[in-house]
């Protein structure tokens, strides 16, 4: 039975995980999070993702976990409305689609449940260096025993520790698009049912939505800039950072900024891509942000880890050995990246026109592996 360690917890790893265990696999994956990491944005899945999804027979779980949105408004310093509608939304876009907007740590939470039976999971750990010779990689943890396994598959995120180790810096292969971003959960203190509301001011805007049936809401500050020099894992010194970039703005900006000291799910980064050449090297694998994140911008990057997570885990179970999957999983992904990651680039800062973005999603056509469920059964 061929060993995969994976890297990352979130979304795509799961995904992964979800799929190579149908096919024999014995499958680890490796967190730095004590558990299941919470909060996250709404993120979308949307175009052959869904259909991704189905084949996951998830379909209608991830459907009974959506944000529900009605509609959204634009408000000034002062909160007077400034448009409203309930076509569409900042961040799913038409109201009315087969889309499915959902918390990511709703999402990530389904495919745990999904594989924590027949998956090894390690939280709490890291990789800390990888060597890999023709039959496999050595990987030594911060805390876990070192260990041999045939394959090792990075979904570590934009941030990727992985492609570090097996690739090289970060610098030869990340692309800031001069924004950054902020995103934590508060109390839905304005109220809202099931609507977001935002504000733009000069070089940056805010937002606040309402979640799980308006109990909640999640917040997000974003400020324009060329790329800053922090400490991506110092969460303080980001809100301080953050803190400073927002003073004397108007309208609920110093609520959101109060909020955010204490919100135990504060995140936040560059929106930036990450461009390689190569998305395999030997034995090692990138997938998802790790491999080709596209940034929020795109509103596709989900939607990327779960085809990724499919393509990968199927032309790893079809293939006869891994150097002729990882080269169809590079082949097959490549050009459906390129053309999502043109989503963020092409319209200089503006949402993509509709047609564009369902284009964009639509680009692949998935193939049909086969894929053994975990009674042994083979279905397609």
């Amino acid at each position: 039975m061929p060993s995969v360690l994976i890297s990352g917890a979130s979304v795509a790893g799961p995904a992964l995980a979800f799929w190579l265990t149908r096919s024999g696999f014995e499958v680890t994956v490796v967190e730095r999070a004590p558990g299941p990491r919470p909060g996250g944005q709404a993120v979308d899945i949307r175009g052959v993702a869904l259909d991704v999804a189905d084949r996951m027979g998830l379909l209608a779980d991830f459907q009974a976990l959506e944000v529900g949105m009605r509609g959204m408004s634009m408000v000034d310093a002062d909160g007077t409305v400034l448009m409203s509608t309930t076509e569409t939304t900042f961040t799913g876009g038409p109201t009315d689609s087969r889309d499915i907007e959902i918390l990511r740590d709703d999402l990530s939470d389904v495919l745990y449940r999904e594989t924590v039976e027949g998956v090894e999971y390690l939280f709490g750990d890291s990789i800390t260096a990888l060597t890999q010779d023709a039959d496999g990689v050595d990987v030594t943890f911060a805390t876990a025993a070192p260990r041999r396994f045939d394959l090792v598959v990075g979904a570590d995120g934009l941030h990727s520790r992985v492609r570090s180790l097996a690739f090289g810096d970060e610098a030869q292969f990340i692309r800031h698009l001069g924004v950054y971003l902020a995103v934590f959960s508060l109390p839905n203190h304005l109220g809202l049912d099931r609507w977001q509301t935002f504000h733009q001011f000069e070089n940056g805007m805010a937002g606040i939505y309402s979640v799980r049936e308006n109990t909640e809401a999640r917040g997000m500050l974003g400020f324009m800039s060329p790329p800053l020099d922090y400490d991506y894992r110092d969460a303080d010194a980001q809100r301080h950072l953050l803190a400073d970039r927002l003073t004397g703005t108007g309208w609920e900006i110093p609520a959101l900024v109060k909020a955010m000291w204490t919100a135990p799910d504060f995140y936040f980064d560059s929106m930036s891509q990450i461009k390689m050449d190569a998305y395999t090297t030997g034995r090692v694998a990138l997938l998802g942000d790790a491999a080709y994140c596209g940034s929020p911008l795109t509103g596709q990057g989900t939607s990327l880890a779960l085809v990724g997570a499919y393509v990968l885990a199927g032309e790893l179970a079809t293939a006869d050995d891994h150097t002729t999957a990882f080269a169809a999983y590079d082949a097959k992904m490549r050009p459906f990246v390129e053309l999502n990651h043109r989503l963020a680039t092409d319209w200089q800062g503006e949402r993509p026109p509709q047609e564009a973005i369902d284009t964009a999603a639509r680009a692949l056509t998935l193939d049909d592996y086969a894929v053994r469920t975990p009674q042994g059964a083979t279905t397609r």
